[in-house]
């Protein structure tokens, strides 16, 4: 199991990259960051763009691998966000993931001055949004015309510098989702009942999480992949579970996603008086010797 952390765009540069390096030096697998034009609590703060944000952590980072998490349709075009994502990936050295997902009805469905879309047509628009992109970082020229993306004879010289393109990690617990994760991702992620996702008890979070891994499974080998050719990442932050309270508690939650066939943890950088608040020495400590005490436990 792999140890990754979520550090939210809501950080002046000359802060924020004091938090990016220290997560390197901590040893953290990977730092993502959410592509959000705002987020929820944090709408009236400062929340800065992903890209440029990953782009500045890239140029002061050597080892650790930076993503989205996650970006999406809601105002999102493949052909751009090809463009952006081929750049931070040549900036970084190959160490980019870029998440992927449906989106949601937040501030990001409305900023541009549309209607939300319902959850069927956000899955329409990923199932399209989602094969363009990848062809886009795959191929040196696409031209595709679909019902909601046109790419016209776009070049993508050199790409990234990963091959045969940068790695996709689709957000999904629905069946279509899961497919594109299937046929077209190198990873998947969950963050739990999205249908309710701060109000399942702790309890049942982890029979939540196996019958997803057990519908991905399904998925995969009617798709013929194996289910272990896929990160399969889980987003901490938004259940019940209180896995940063005390090293045991972290343990304890690691020990029991590992046991499932969660392969990588994605934990909050702290955050204070938020939802993400937490104590920074632990945190700290949970990223240097978490998984080690796990493994001592195995």
């Amino acid at each position: 199991m792999r140890l990754s952390t979520v550090i939210l765009p809501i950080h002046r540069w000359t802060e924020g990259r004091k938090i990016w390096l220290r997560a390197e030096d901590l040893g953290f697998h990977a730092a993502y960051t959410y592509d959000h034009l705002s987020w929820r609590s944090f709408r009236e703060h400062t929340w800065f763009g992903a890209v440029p944000t990953l782009t500045a952590a890239a140029a002061i980072t050597e080892r650790m691998r930076l993503g989205t998490m996650v970006t999406s349709p809601n105002f999102r075009h493949p052909v751009t966000l090809a463009k952006d994502l081929a750049a931070v990936d040549d900036i970084s050295g190959g160490r980019l993931i870029a998440g992927v997902g449906a989106g949601g009805n937040g501030f990001d469905a409305t900023a541009l001055g549309g209607q939300p879309w319902t959850p069927r047509e956000r899955a329409d628009r990923l199932a399209e949004f989602v094969p363009l992109l990848d062809r886009l970082l795959s191929e040196p020229a696409v031209t595709s015309r679909g019902a909601y993306y046109t790419a016209e004879d776009v070049r993508m010289i050199p790409g990234g510098r990963q091959r045969p393109r940068v790695p996709m990690y689709i957000a999904a617990t629905g069946p279509r989702g899961m497919r594109l994760a299937a046929r077209h991702g190198q990873g998947w992620i969950t963050y739990g009942d999205t249908r309710d996702p701060k109000g399942v008890p702790a309890e049942v979070c982890p029979k939540v999480i196996a019958d997803q891994l057990a519908r991905l499974s399904d998925i995969c080998a009617s798709e013929g992949r194996k289910p272990e050719e896929l990160e399969r990442v889980l987003l901490q932050g938004s259940t019940l579970e209180r896995p940063l309270d005390s090293m045991d508690a972290f343990v304890d939650y690691a020990g029991r996603y590992r046991e499932l066939g969660i392969t990588e943890l994605a934990i909050h950088w702290p955050v204070p008086d938020s939802i993400f608040a937490a104590d920074l020495s632990l945190f700290e400590r949970i990223a240097r010797e978490g998984l080690r005490q796990l493994d001592r436990l195995a």
